[in-house]
C-alpha cells in the first residue's frame, strides 16, 4: 500500500492545482527569533510558536505544509553546535505540523541546503558528494520517522548537493520528493541561472534523472520570474511542478528587512502562474498567511486544468 503522501503527485497529475505554504523565516524573525539563531532549535524550545505558524498556514488554504526543518542538516546544523540533536529536531519538527494539519492536509520534510561549497570549488569548497548525500540521508531518515508524507528538497544552488538530497531521500523511503533550486536572474543576459549556471530546463531535466517526482523553484524574485523559470520546464517535461517564489525583492531599511509584494500584489501573477504549468503553489522569503491565503483564493478559482 503507497504511503499517503503520493496523493500529492497523483491529485496534480489528474488536473487538480495544490496550494503549498509560505515563508518560515520571516514568521519566526516576527516572533523574536534572533538573527544567527537556530530556527530549528525552536521545534523544542518554541513549540508554541512553531506549531501556530503551521496551523496559520494550513487555515489560510495550504493543501501542504513543509516542516521547520530548513537547516536541519548535520552538516548544518554543526554551525550551532547542535549536530547530535538532528534526528530529535527533526522528528519534532514533523509532529509539529501533523498536530497542525487540518483533514487532508499533507506535511512534507523541508530540506535545505548545508551551506558547505561542493569539493571541487577549491580552496574554499570542501564537501564530497558522499558527504552530502549521508548528512541528507541522515535528516531523511528522521523526517520519515517523524511521519512526513514526503520531502521538499529545497533552495538548492549547486547541482551535486541538490542531486545527493534526492537520491538520500529516495533510499530511506518510499515517499515523493519535490526538488527545487534557487535561481538569480541575469538582468544582463535576460535569464534565470542558478550559482551553477544552470537553466530552469537543465534543472528539471537533472532533478527528475535522479529521482524527484516533482520539480520546480523557489526563493529568488518574485511571481514574475517563477512564471518564466516554470514555463520553460514545462517545454521539457510533463512532470508535475512546483514555484514558489519570494514577495519580491528585500528591502533593507536600517536594520529592518521587508519585501516588496503585500499579499494582493503577489497573488496577481499567480493565475500566469498557473497557466505557465505550475501544479503546485506558495510563497517564500516575505511572505505570510495573508499572502497564502490571496493565493489560495486564486487557486480555488481557478480550479481544475485540463488534462490529456
Amino acid at each position: 500500500m503507497k504511503a499517503r503522501g503520493w496523493e500529492i503527485v497523483e491529485r496534480v497529475r489528474v488536473g487538480e492545482r495544490l496550494v503549498f505554504d509560505g515563508g518560515y523565516g520571516t514568521m519566526l524573525f516576527a516572533a523574536g527569533l534572533a538573527n544567527g539563531a537556530c530556527p530549528e532549535l525552536w521545534n523544542d524550545t518554541h513549540a508554541e510558536v512553531v506549531g501556530g505558524i503551521h496551523r496559520a498556514y494550513f487555515e489560510a488554504g495550504s493543501d501542504i505544509v513543509e516542516t521547520n526543518t530548513f537547516g536541519g542538516s548535520r552538516l548544518k546544523l554543526n554551525e550551532y553546535g547542535l549536530g547530535d540533536r538532528t534526528s530529535e529536531l527533526n522528528v519534532k519538527g514533523v509532529r509539529l505540523a501533523r498536530a497542525a494539519a487540518t483533514s487532508g492536509g499533507y506535511v512534507v520534510g523541508s530540506i535545505g541546503p548545508t551551506s558547505r561549497l561542493p569539493a571541487e570549488y577549491e580552496p574554499l569548497g570542501d564537501t564530497t558528494d558522499e558527504a552530502y548525500f549521508e548528512t541528507f540521508r541522515e535528516q531523511a531518515e528522521a523526517l520519515a520517522e517523524g511521519g512526513a508524507d514526503g520531502f521538499a528538497v529545497e533552495t538548492m544552488m549547486f547541482p551535486q548537493e541538490a542531486v545527493a538530497a534526492v537520491r538520500a531521500c529516495k533510499a530511506v523511503a518510499d515517499l515523493p520528493v519535490m526538488a527545487t533550486m534557487f535561481f538569480q536572474f541575469e538582468e544582463l543576459h535576460d535569464r534565470d541561472r542558478t550559482m551553477w549556471g544552470e537553466s530552469p530546463a537543465e534543472v528539471a531535466t537533472n532533478l527528475l534523472k535522479a529521482g524527484a517526482d516533482v520539480v520546480g523553484m523557489n526563493c529568488g524574485r518574485g511571481p514574475d520570474r517563477a512564471i518564466v523559470i516554470i514555463r520553460e520546464m514545462r517545454e521539457v517535461t510533463g512532470a508535475p511542478l512546483v514555484a514558489y517564489p519570494n514577495a519580491g525583492l528585500p528591502v533593507t531599511t536600517g536594520d529592518d528587512v521587508t519585501y516588496e509584494l503585500g499579499p494582493e500584489d503577489m497573488a496577481r501573477d499567480y493565475p500566469a502562474l498557473l497557466d505557465a504549468g505550475a501544479a503546485i503553489v506558495g510563497a517564500c522569503c516575505g511572505s505570510n498567511p495573508e499572502h497564502i491565503r490571496r493565493i489560495a483564493d486564486l487557486v480555488r478559482a481557478a480550479g481544475r486544468r485540463r488534462t490529456g
